[in-house]
């Protein structure tokens, strides 16, 4: 896939020709991006599906530079990120939230606390304007009264809650999310797909949702990457999924979407 300059200026990210293998023991070799092309649009969502092993995560730690491709471009705002060094890659990555699998709180923190960390460690601000920050996202994600609780007094959807507000402290441009729903009950993920909804529109980010809780993760969708195989197919919506003709594809929805 070949990218115009109009696409390049519409999209956040973009994946142009990207590979990526893993070496196990005896040279096995684990193929899990294979010249892949896509673009992530800027102020949308993003979802990225597909099997496990199939590549999902490893895709989140390339956008972010922590794993570098074998070969292609990874563009953040048309800078290659696997050619950056270290000092490029903290300054790029400030562009960037990121809300964990666990939500990755600090047990010994209170909620006020580990929300307010990245404004500690990242900005000058004074205390009583981190404080003000931080206690109008308490109420924007209706944690209000829970400022002074520990993570291991939260439930599972609390706990997601206080993630993401930490992630959109910095005001990301970015935010990424890294199987966000796992270890929730369905009337649970409902409401934080519904939150994070909400919170996309209203800040208008760029989201890239990691996920296997398919197909209802599909509705946040503006855009869905399937990876299968070191293959990557782009679709705008999941009734493109269930109508492809590749067989892989059609696999795919048959196991996952009920097809």
């Amino acid at each position: 896939m070949t990218y115009s300059a109009a696409a390049a200026e519409q999209n956040a990210i973009e994946f142009v020709r990207v590979s990526k293998t893993f070496y196990a023991e005896q040279g096995r070799q684990h193929r899990v991006l294979n010249d892949v092309s896509w673009g992530i649009p800027k102020g949308k969502t993003t979802v990225i599906a597909g099997g496990s092993g199939q590549g999902k995560s490893v895709t989140l730690k390339l956008i972010l530079g922590l794993l570098k491709p074998d070969s292609g471009q990874i563009l953040v705002d048309g800078q290659d990120v696997a050619r950056m060094g270290q000092s490029q890659l903290r300054q790029l990555r400030t562009k960037f939230g990121v809300l964990f699998q666990g939500a990755a709180l600090f047990d010994s923190l209170t909620v006020f606390e580990n929300i307010a960390l990245p404004l500690r460690e990242r900005t000058k601000l004074k205390e009583a304007e981190i404080r003000q920050k931080v206690m109008a996202t308490l109420e924007t994600l209706e944690l209000a009264g829970h400022e002074e609780k520990f993570p291991a007094q939260l439930s599972g959807g609390m706990k997601k809650r206080v993630g993401l507000a930490r992630a959109l402290q910095l005001e990301p441009e970015i935010v990424l999310f890294d199987e966000p729903t796992t270890g929730l009950d369905p009337l649970m993920t409902l409401e934080i797909y519904r939150l994070f909804e909400r919170m996309q529109k209203q800040l208008g980010y760029t989201a890239v949702i990691v996920s296997h809780d398919i197909p209802k993760v599909f509705e946040l969708a503006d855009r869905i990457v399937l990876i299968n195989k070191g293959e990557a197919d782009v679709f705008a919506e999941a009734s493109q999924i269930i109508n492809s003709d590749k067989p892989h594809i059609r696999e795919f929805a048959e196991k996952t979407m009920g097809i």
